[in-house]
């Protein structure tokens, strides 16, 4: 028994002995730091943002300057030469009249102005003899004074016939209709054998030079497009075919039905695609200005001021910057300065990095 207890004092005193030497081996032996885990992150990369939202309308090619081809005269029509789609130049005859009316009436104007210079002759040779015989003292001053007056009335009455003569011959020349400018024939308005007036539309041309795109515009898109906007027009057939132009006329009122206005764009070198008639879409920024979108749960703050988390692809590292907004809403953030694009942003686990901090991106789409 006694030998029992003195072995476990002498256990104890040996524990007793070994316990500072352990201690001071654990105090002594310096432990390295845990390094930091790579942190995963969502991504985005930041993408250009054009300013405002696009605007759409449907509209259709029209000719910039279109105009209604008629008579001068009246008569009956006996030919027309073209028809609708034809094309016609600048000279080319369209229609004409029955011209023997006008014949006619040049004929008598032309009887008119030969007797109106017969009496004028003779008035002449009268004034010529009176004045002789003034000169001689064989006749009086008032027959002379008759004969002077006489010539002038007879000058007059030429200068009447001439004139007259001069109208009927523009009348026969009235009988024929010629295109003043080349284009394409788009609608006809009188059938040969038909009595037209004058001024009664015989085709309509629309001309060769130009084309606009021609929208019905609602007055609230009215109030908030930017004065000379920038359209894009494409076919609706054919999206591919597209012209850009600038708005030319703008009606000064609403139409009294649909409360619209007609607004004409002039077209830069329209594909041939675009004919006359061929409906198009008309497309426009309107309001904001460009900028960088990205998503709203990228936002942080450094510095009292909005700052985004950017990933160096290189180092797979993270640092903070400060960054301008343009706009923000509960799902996105427009950044007026501060990004450039295709850099890459942080947009989930923004709360737990620090700078300098190694990554993994789980995302870097769009």
């Amino acid at each position: 028994m006694n030998h029992r207890r003195a072995e476990r004092a002498r256990r104890r005193w040996a524990l007793l002995a070994v316990a500072p030497s352990i201690l001071l081996a654990a105090c002594g032996s310096g432990e390295e730091p845990v390094a930091d885990p790579v942190r995963p992150v969502r991504v985005v990369t930041v993408v250009k943002h054009e300013g405002g939202e696009t605007l759409s309308l449907t509209g259709q090619i029209q000719a910039q300057d279109e105009v209604s081809l008629a008579f001068r005269i009246d008569g009956r029509m006996v030919e027309r030469l073209v028809n609708v789609g034809d094309q016609v130049e600048a000279g080319q005859p369209i229609a004409r009249l029955d011209p023997e009316p006008a014949r006619n009436a040049l004929r008598t104007a032309q009887a008119n102005l030969n007797a109106a210079m017969g009496q004028q002759t003779l008035a002449r040779n009268d004034y010529e003899r009176q004045e002789t015989l003034l000169g001689q003292g064989w006749t009086t001053r008032a027959r002379y004074d008759t004969a002077a007056q006489a010539l002038k009335a007879a000058a007059a009455q030429v200068d009447s016939a001439q004139a007259q003569f001069d109208t009927a011959q523009d009348h026969l020349g009235y009988t024929e209709l010629v295109a003043d400018g080349a284009g394409t024939v788009t609608a006809r308005g009188a059938e040969p054998g038909e009595v037209v007036a004058a001024g009664r539309m015989i085709v309509h041309l629309a001309r060769r030079d130009g084309r606009d795109a021609v929208f019905d515009v609602p007055a609230p898109v009215f109030r908030i497009a930017p004065a000379n906007s920038v359209v894009t027009v494409a076919l609706t057939s054919d999206p591919a075919v597209q012209a850009m132009g600038r708005v030319r006329e703008v009606a000064p009122q609403a139409d009294p039905v649909t409360r619209t206005f007609t607004v004409r764009v002039g077209l830069q070198d329209p594909p041939d695609a675009m004919r006359l008639g061929s409906t198009v879409n008309g497309s426009i920024q309107v309001g904001g200005v460009g900028g960088f979108e990205i998503p709203a749960t990228a936002l942080t703050q450094a510095n009292r001021q909005p700052a985004v988390w950017i990933v160096d692809q290189a180092t797979s590292t993270v640092a903070l910057r400060n960054i301008d907004l343009e706009r923000y809403d509960l799902a996105r953030v427009i950044v007026a300065r501060g990004l450039e694009a295709d850099e890459i942003v942080v947009t989930a686990g923004v709360q737990a990095l620090r700078p300098g901090q190694k990554v993994r991106m789980l995302g870097a789409g769009p």
